[in-house]
């Protein structure tokens, strides 16, 4: 086909919409546009239009001018088996091809102007006519069309590498189109291996008038297959069905028991209807009333969706009744439970709060959003619960998602309640699928409220239907939820408190590092300076007792060191042993005062050091050198932190418990940071410039193995902190 390009060109006319009729104008037309391009040409066409671009010369020529002068060229296709050769020719006349599966309109953009061939489908001739407009709004609202098109849209190369590959395409999609839906779900039925379907009423009298055949076809496709294998007939496992089955539905169940289904009752069931084989996802959240299709159904191959919807599936499944008892159940009259689906809001509200009053043993409760939470607490759902706990013995379990408001609100609900056991909340993630409160009471009544506005402040104007049940299988479904959100909560609580603990110990490990090779350094320096110019000296040894002096108090410093290293790893590695013998703790505190008034540089610029006992002898039952350590190190803390001022070492007896006694180091410095507190007898926990922080938690693990306490806190109404531990008095 040949047309010549007019050598007009309208371009003067403004704001101009027009029809042209027969293949001849249309060409002139499609002509035209492609020269009045500058910038750009977006073309939109069905699955048809390929094979006639690359069969008509003159587009084809006019395609090649306009991509020769610059203009970017992009073309929005369905790409088939059918036309997949011309797809592949007309990749060499525009920049870019995609591919849109089901796509049906058919239009041209320039920056300027929009054309339209008006084409029957399955139609591979030149339209018999198209329309023109240049109105500029109306482009750029075709032009949103379009760009939102090529957005959804997949490149050419990948979806003829899928098709001349046989590469099964991982898609997710919105289907709208009753005839796309049903054409999806038979495919979907008809690949199937197995299928299991969780709907309402609805649901099923939808698949009865829509894919009744497709399930006959799969039941006859294994039983054949069955057969021919010699293998017992295993249809009915292949095909599963959950709904709730009562006296409206009971005859359309039986009908698809006859076919093959293997059918369970489960009365809670999800708000959501949903098909899924070995391959495939369909779900809906539509009711589906009378059976009517759906107007949306969500599909997808996507394994991650498959999978999770088979588990969500089998979870149901191991909680139903079989479907045949549940219909001899309702054929007779026996056990049948009381359910009931709650349209009135006022209704539902009185239902909540009665449920919880009358709770004897246990409430669980699940808030979808922190909103949920605040709202049903002022409308009185949380103090009841509250109340239960405190007056009834019951309880209370409770699921929400959290902020500030919830933590603070928690906070005081917990100092309300006194027993962890009978009132716990953990937090959970904000639910964006499931938006209920679910409450189970006793493990015998369950009441989920779907949550329809969760801006509206009130209760009554928050919530959607809500349902009530007392089906043993339904309320034990929604514990098995409940538990399962309960030990994920378990699970991340413990993961985060395990990776604070590794985190704390590897900055713990640094610092310790760090300051243990200060700390070595420090006292090697003076000891390896000092020796080497002593070994340089000559003369009469005492005139430098100085230097003597300075080496052994560092080389006792080094020792020291040494010696807290090697007791950390005799605690960690519970090998501390104690000499115990009967010893005078009063002379072993003025041995030690003695030992730091002999050593004259170490005293040097310190404080006052007093001790205080009104006993002048206290007997203990341990070992001396251990305790000796420890009012060492305490008394080396109270120095570190105390530059000016006075220590006092005091002992005393317990008036509440006569055989104890209570050793106290009390100092005026700075007293303990409140950041250091909660670790103080912890691993390198320090905030001295001396130390590498082992000495308290040393001291803590000697007394401790005294079978004695040790603590710590700031003075009351005066500067400094005070150490004290107890040790058992000696008895006869």
């Amino acid at each position: 086909m040949k047309a010549s390009i007019p050598s007009s060109t309208t371009r003067g006319d403004i704001n101009r919409t027009k029809v042209y009729h027969g293949s001849k104008k249309v060409i002139e037309a499609e002509l035209r546009f492609f020269l009045n391009a500058k910038r750009n040409l977006d073309t939109c066409m069905n699955y048809t239009r390929p094979l006639v671009a690359i069969r008509t010369e003159s587009i084809k020529k006019s395609l090649m001018d306009a991509k020769g002068r610059g203009v970017r060229i992009r073309y929005l296709t369905e790409i088939t088996k059918n036309n997949i050769d011309c797809c592949k020719e007309l990749t060499e006349l525009v920049d870019e091809i995609r591919h849109l599966e089901g796509v049906r309109s058919n239009f041209m953009l320039s920056e300027s102007e929009y054309l339209a061939p008006v084409v029957f489908d399955g139609e591979v001739n030149i339209a018999p006519k198209i329309i023109y407009c240049n109105i500029g709004s109306f482009v750029e609202q075709q032009q949103y069309l379009f760009d939102m098109l090529w957005n959804k849209a997949e490149t050419a190369n990948q979806r003829i590498r899928e098709i001349e590959e046989g590469i099964p395409v991982i898609r997710t999609k919105i289907l709208e189109s009753q005839d796309d839906i049903i054409r999806e779900i038979k495919n979907m039925n008809n690949i199937a291996d197995h299928l299991s379907i969780c709907s309402g009423l609805g649901g099923m009298q939808m698949s009865y008038n829509f894919f009744f055949d497709t399930y006959r076809t799969f039941v006859d496709r294994f039983r054949d297959n069955d057969e021919n294998k010699g293998k017992e007939k295993k249809e009915s496992n292949r095909l599963k069905w959950i709904i709730d089955i009562n006296k409206d539905n009971i005859n359309l169940v039986k009908v698809f028991v006859k076919l093959g289904f293997q059918i369970r009752h489960v009365k809670n069931m999800l708000p959501i209807n949903f098909g899924v084989s070995d391959k495939e996802l369909a779900l809906t959240i539509e009711k589906m009333e009378g059976g009517t299709m759906s107007s949306s159904f969500l599909v997808s191959n996507e394994p991650l969706y498959i999978d999770h919807f088979n588990s969500v599936f089998e979870q149901l499944w191991k909680t139903g009744i079989d479907g045949v008892q549940r219909i001899e159940e309702i054929e007779t009259g026996a056990g049948l439970a009381d359910i009931e689906v709650i349209s009135s809001t006022l209704r539902a509200q009185d239902l909540y709060l009665n449920i919880l009053k009358t709770a004897s043993k246990e409430i669980l409760l699940i808030f979808p959003s922190t909103n949920a939470f605040l709202r049903q607490d002022s409308m009185g759902a949380i103090p009841l619960a509250m109340q239960a706990a405190q007056e009834r013995n019951v309880r209370v379990r409770i699921l929400t998602p959290t902020n500030s408001l919830i933590e603070q609100k928690v906070r005081q609900l917990k100092e309300y309640c006194r027993s962890s056991y009978q009132l716990d909340i953990r937090y959970i993630a904000q639910m964006s699928e499931t938006k209920a409160t679910i409450l189970v009471a006793d493990r015998k009544d369950s009441l989920v409220m779907e949550l329809k506005d969760d801006a509206k402040p009130v209760f009554s104007q928050a919530i959607g239907l809500s349902t009530y049940s007392n089906s043993k299988a339904g309320v034990l479904s929604y514990v098995a939820i409940f538990e399962n959100l309960w030990k994920q909560s378990e699970l991340y609580d413990q993961l985060m408190i395990a990776h604070e603990q590794v985190t704390m110990h590897d900055k713990m490990q640094k610092e310790f590092i760090n300051v243990a090779a200060h700390e070595l350094r420090t006292p090697v320096q003076p000891i390896l300076g000092l020796t080497d110019i002593l070994g340089s000296k000559k003369g009469n040894i005492e005139q430098y007792q100085e230097y003597i002096s300075i080496i052994s108090r560092n080389a006792r410093r080094l020792k020291d060191l040494t010696e807290d290293i090697l007791d950390v790893s005799r605690i960690d590695g519970k090998s501390l042993d104690l000499r115990n013998e009967v010893f005078d703790l009063v002379s072993t505190i003025n041995s030690l005062l003695d030992d730091y008034r002999k050593d004259q540089a170490g005293l040097a610029n310190r404080s006052e050091i007093s001790f205080e006992s009104k006993f002048s002898n206290v007997l203990v039952l341990g070992d001396r050198q251990r305790i000796n350590q420890v009012i060492h190190n305490l008394l080396d803390n109270a120095l570190n932190f105390t530059k000016d001022g006075l220590i006092t070492i005091s002992v005393s007896k317990k008036t509440q418990n006569a055989n104890e006694w209570n050793i106290t180091v009390k100092d005026s410095g700075k007293g303990i940071d409140l950041e250091m507190m909660p670790r103080l007898f912890t691993k390198f926990a320090t905030k001295s410039q001396h130390g590498i922080g082992l000495g308290l938690y040393i001291s803590k693990s000697i007394i401790e193995a005294h079978g004695g306490k040790i603590w710590a806190e700031n003075n009351t109404n005066e500067k400094g902190a005070n150490f004290s531990f107890t040790l058992p008095a000696r008895t006869n």
